[in-house]
């Protein structure tokens, strides 16, 4: 594809000793923060459904990986070709049942696509010519994943060896024992919700943690990508509450000044104003 080939072309140009003196700066390491932006700047385009901003996004989101992948030629250690290679012989290669299909095979269906994914690359990682012979099943979830977002992998991950609640109840039933558990870490002794005991932060912190690691296993059960979903959650939040300092500012009071329960008063006439038509 031409276009493709002109950006990496332009790539070269600004890597070249008369390019551009901040691209020819850059490591991989220094451009882990752009990929990282880029990337959340081509969801935030998905979530609002912007197909000329997603557009451009992808672009953006594509240079890095180009950039990347120039670094790395200079290197020695790869081109961006070898990647398309890869990747192109990895979808072929986990895609049996489109690519190999022989005729009379039974269609599968989509669910059983992911398990058989995982089962292929299992096999890859058993393979003795394969460099990531020694990785295990959850170890090719990136550490640096969100942490709703690695939970909700790690689940994924899981549920293609059969580790898996049977029901959404059943893990219903898990996030309620562990809103159990944290509630008793918090409040010993039956300790009154009103109370402010001494609590032990990091036992608290590790039933937090399972709290809401089991929340993401909820969502990837529902269908629904929790990271997705919190930060629909966060953006809400933040337009009522502008919508409720705008009313507060403009009622000549001041937020800091006013007590718990009017500051509730004006959160819930923003709550109203959202479902206005």
């Amino acid at each position: 594809m031409q276009e493709f080939t002109r950006l990496v072309e332009i790539m070269a140009t600004l890597r070249s000793p008369e390019g551009c003196p901040w691209d020819r700066e850059q490591s991989i390491d220094s451009l882990k923060p752009f990929v990282l932006e880029e990337t959340y700047e081509v969801l935030e385009a998905i979530d609002r459904h912007d197909h000329a901003g997603l557009c451009e996004e992808l672009g953006d989101f594509l240079f890095e990986a180009v950039f990347l992948a120039q670094l790395e030629s200079e290197a020695g250690h790869f081109t961006i070709a070898d990647s398309l290679t890869a990747i192109a012989d990895k979808l072929v290669r986990r895609h049996p049942h489109v690519f190999a299909r022989q005729e009379g095979d039974a269609p599968i269906s989509a669910e059983r696509v992911v398990t058989r994914w995982e089962e292929i690359k299992a096999q890859e990682r058993g393979d003795p010519g394969n460099d990531v012979r020694k990785r295990t099943l959850l170890s090719g979830v990136p550490v640096t994943l969100p942490g709703l977002l690695r939970a909700y992998e790690i689940g994924i991950r899981a549920k293609s060896v059969g580790f898996e609640w049977e029901k959404v109840a059943d893990v219903m039933a898990k996030i309620q024992e562990e809103v159990d558990e944290l509630r008793a870490e918090l409040f010993p002794g039956g300790a009154t919700l009103s109370g402010s005991p001494e609590i032990d932060r990091d036992r608290a912190e590790e039933e937090m943690g399972d709290l809401l690691f089991t929340m993401a296993h909820l969502s990837r059960q529902l269908g629904i990508e929790p990271e997705t979903a919190l930060r629909k959650a966060n953006d809400k939040f933040t337009k009522r509450f502008g919508t409720m300092e705008a009313a507060v500012e403009a009622s000549g009071r001041k937020m800091a000044e006013m007590s718990l329960g009017q500051l509730d008063a004006e959160w819930q006439q923003a709550k109203k104003a959202a479902w206005r038509p």
